[in-house]
């Protein structure tokens, strides 16, 4: 981080290219506040990058992504929308339409965004089409597969999932940053994949992903990492599932891994004033519920 601090202060600041230099510095220095847990700080690097007037678009379009998915991850659904709106209408009014990359990860994460306030025909509207387009790949699959998961487009959604998959593994070099980088996108998209087809039935093809999911977290943030922990709650839910359709039972199983979850998420307990971590308070809802369904 010091060094990144002696880099961004090197910058001239006053033409294109310093901008851009400054941006991507910006950028590596918000994945590193990422990767230590320090969301907030890593929120005010990426809004630095968007007030990069100067800066190239492209590069505007990756921190945009970072930024509404942070908000998003730390609950701040309304300003995350905000965010998305302004940058697709700075798109749209400087004319880069044409810039099909931009255009269509600007369209995306509004439309991310909008999923997430709960406006679903707004978000259609953006997503609509993007299945047919070149750019349909890595995130934008992704944040698509959410949306037809959403609207109950089981077979759709696992083909733009598979697609998110399958981009990221083709994609050798790409700038991203925070809960949007490649192996984000990559595990996201394969967790997704596996809740997909727990809902439908599959439960070989969803214990399978999810076991996939959970051994590349494992590798990536450790065996204690809180991800891990949202992982083994996907699971838990899936014999859940498998037990209730199959009318068969598996409740240790589910228990004991619920359990693991909340120690590793750190839930604490119900009546704690804490500080709640955003990106997991929903999981532990599920696995606190999960837990004391089988107790």
């Amino acid at each position: 981080m010091l060094v990144l601090e002696q880099c961004l202060g090197t910058q001239p600041n006053d033409d294109e290219a310093s901008q851009d230099s400054k941006a991507t510095v910006l950028l590596a220095m918000s994945d590193l506040l990422y990767e230590s847990g320090n969301s907030s700080e890593a929120i005010e690097r990426l809004k630095q990058v968007m007030s990069l007037s100067l800066s190239s678009l492209s590069i505007r379009a990756v921190a945009l992504e970072a930024l509404v998915g942070l908000l998003i991850q730390s609950g701040q659904d309304d300003a995350s929308l905000n965010v998305a709106n302004e940058f697709l209408e700075l798109v749209k009014e400087r004319g880069h339409d044409n810039l099909q990359d931009v255009s269509a990860t600007a369209k995306t994460i509004k439309g991310l965004a909008e999923l997430v306030t709960g406006n679903i025909e707004s978000a259609e509207s953006l997503f609509r089409g993007l299945e047919n387009h070149e750019m349909c790949r890595g995130n934008v699959a992704l944040s698509y597969g959410e949306f037809l998961h959403a609207a109950g487009n089981f077979e759709m959604a696992k083909e733009m999932y598979q697609k998110a998959i399958q981009g990221v593994t083709e994609t050798k070099e790409s700038m991203c940053s925070c809960n949007m980088n490649l192996k984000a996108v990559s595990l996201a998209a394969t967790f997704a994949l596996g809740q997909l087809e727990s809902h439908i039935g599959n439960f070989v093809d969803a214990e399978e992903t999810l076991t996939s999911a959970l051994t590349s977290v494992e590798e990536y943030y450790g065996h204690n990492h809180p991800k891990v922990g949202m992982i083994l709650t996907g699971i838990a839910l899936m014999y859940r599932n498998k037990a209730k359709q199959e009318r068969s039972s598996s409740i240790m199983i589910q228990e004991g891994l619920f359990r693991r979850a909340l120690e590793l998420m750190k839930a604490p307990p119900l009546d704690s004033e804490g500080i709640i971590n955003m990106e997991t308070q929903e999981v532990m809802a599920l696995a606190r519920g999960g837990k004391d369904t089988t107790l």
